[in-house]
């Protein structure tokens, strides 16, 4: 694994800062109507990614996930500008503004989506790692999902055939203990998910997903199993989110003494306190961090609200290929 040293830190900081930020400003604009549908957010959860990041080798290995999707494809390398015109479905957007929230999508960055279907991206995943396995490309697919989808049907029957045919594949759960409203142990008798993967005899754990350097060794481990051809892994990484599954969650299931509980190990908080005692940085230094980021984050606002909405055709283009389609009886302005 790369070495994890003061930049990794440092890094770590910024990123998962700006990603809070971020999300936080989508759920300030949503209020506004400006974000329409749904919207879900990672604050809390930014560990994963991090750890993930720098397990992955960018450029070369592939990411797809359900709906909590936005910062993802930042972390990959995509401009935050466009994936917040996406949000506000503008034509400067990752989709030009026709996926949204749900469908952030970077196919440069090798960023698959954003799926709204439960589950819907877990055959995806392990079909992108059969299409690299079976043109011989050394790529390595991470395919996350939440606890919620572990009870779709389509998860057990991908883990069969990636095991069956050892596809690049590592399979992350990030388990924040509820699925919207549900929590784990009123959906199974178990609540270790990380011990489906026993059934399928693919090596599988349990990882402190509050802590990117853990998540970095777990999934730097599955990524050079898969790479060496032995497989896909399964790894449970318990984490939590701050806010609800979606603003319009009322949160009835959990207490705000439980939240409160859970933002004593922040992760962004415990990379804070490391850098500090290490002195990788002094306080000035990450305020300075931080007020660039709020700036960043406002830029990415500006560029979101001043960028025009598509054409109406534009609806009709990428859904209809042939121009003089005979059943398209509407008539563009």
């Amino acid at each position: 694994m790369k070495k994890i040293t003061k930049d990794t830190y440092l890094n770590w900081y910024q990123s998962m800062f700006f990603w809070r930020k971020f999300e936080d400003k989508l759920a300030s604009v949503y209020i506004q109507q400006k974000v329409r549908g749904f919207l879900h957010l990672y604050n809390g959860q930014e560990a994963v990614l991090a750890g993930a990041l720098h397990a992955m080798e960018l450029g070369k290995d592939r990411m797809i996930t359900a709906y909590r999707n936005h910062v993802q494809p930042i972390g990959m390398g995509e401009d935050p500008k466009k994936v917040m015109a996406e949000l506000f479905g503008k034509v400067t957007g990752t989709s030009s503004g026709l996926g949204g929230s749900m469908h952030i999508f970077s196919k440069k960055f090798k960023f698959h989506g954003g799926h709204g279907i439960v589950g819907g991206q877990i055959p995806l995943g392990a079909g992108m790692a059969f299409g690299d396995k079976f043109f011989k490309r050394d790529n390595v697919t991470l395919c996350f999902l939440g606890d919620g989808a572990v009870r779709q049907g389509t998860l057990h029957e991908t883990l069969n055939l990636a095991t069956l045919w050892s596809l690049p594949v590592v399979f992350i759960v990030e388990n924040n203990g509820y699925a919207m409203g549900t929590s784990v142990a009123r959906t199974a008798s178990h609540q270790e998910i990380w011990k489906l993967g026993l059934g399928y005899e693919m090596p599988c754990e349990p990882v402190d997903g509050m802590n990117p350097v853990l998540v970095a060794k777990s999934i730097d481990k599955a990524i050079n199993h898969a790479r060496s051809g032995k497989g896909p892994s399964f790894l449970e990484m318990k984490t939590y989110r701050y806010r609800g599954h979606s603003m319009s969650d009322a949160q009835h299931y959990r207490t705000k003494e439980e939240v409160e509980e859970y933002r004593k190990i922040d992760p962004i908080i415990q990379v804070k306190d490391i850098i500090l005692k290490k002195k990788f940085a002094t306080q000035d230094q990450l305020d300075k961090i931080d007020d660039d980021v709020k700036q960043q984050v406002l830029e990415c606002e500006k560029f979101a609200n001043e960028s025009p909405y598509p054409e109406k055709s534009l609806m009709y283009d990428v859904v209809y290929e042939q121009e003089d389609y005979p059943f398209l009886k509407h008539k563009l302005d």
